[in-house]
């Protein structure tokens, strides 16, 4: 394994806990496989049939929703040591409901999860480990999808702009702070136009609302 990918995996939460020599051991028993993706290419498309749980190696994929005319909605950016498609190779039979896209020229490492629900035929000590984190990354994801729920049932561009950007204040426990989207992605993750969004930013910065520079911003009070 090459050191990259394992930095990668070591800031893995599926691999929290697990030392070097245990992941090595563990990539065989999972059947790890690593593919490379240039800038624009699929991962993943809607509908495939998922039994691997894919970790960013390096580069970054987006986890997308695309409906029949080609809107898309970004559900989540993967960064390197970060998972997607967790869900779908637990679940048995459960078509891919999303795609996942390489949002840069990205390397990643697939692993099949039926060597970690199943018992471990060489025994891995660390295999119930690899369990528990399976679940707590699971839970995790599952409060973040219910955290952009809140972002995405308000009614107006405004509200849902305030309604995240409030939250990421709040959890950052700070007025000024950097978040993780440039435009085109803030507008997919929230499901707006962008160009309305960025109309209301730039009402809401005469207003006194709020300051901006690409991706930082400042909250002032109201």
């Amino acid at each position: 394994m090459e050191p990259d990918d394992l930095s990668a995996l070591k800031r893995s939460r599926l691999f929290s806990g697990i030392g070097k020599e245990e992941i090595e051991s563990m990539l065989t028993c999972l059947s790890a496989e690593k593919q490379s993706y240039k800038k624009g290419e699929y991962v993943l498309h809607f509908g495939d049939s998922v039994s691997a749980v894919g970790v960013v190696t390096s580069g970054s994929v987006d986890v997308i929703q695309e409906d029949y005319w080609g809107n898309r909605n970004l559900v989540a950016e993967i960064l390197p040591g970060q998972t997607f498609a967790e869900s779908y190779a637990c679940a048995e039979n459960v078509p891919l409901g999303v795609s996942v896209q390489a949002a840069q020229d990205a390397e990643v490492l697939l692993m099949n999860l039926q060597g970690l629900l199943t018992t471990c035929s060489s025994a891995c000590a660390f295999h119930a480990r690899l369990i528990r984190n399976l679940v707590s990354l699971l839970a995790s994801k599952n409060l973040l999808m219910n955290e952009k729920l809140t972002y995405l049932t308000q009614r107006s561009t405004r509200e849902k702009l305030l309604a995240y950007l409030s939250s990421e204040s709040m959890r950052l426990h700070a007025p000024d702070f950097s978040i993780p989207f440039n435009r085109q992605q803030l507008a997919d993750y929230l499901s707006v136009d962008r160009s309305a969004m960025s109309n209301e930013l730039s009402k809401m910065q005469k207003e006194g609302v709020l300051e901006y520079r690409k991706n930082h911003f400042l909250l002032r009070q109201l």
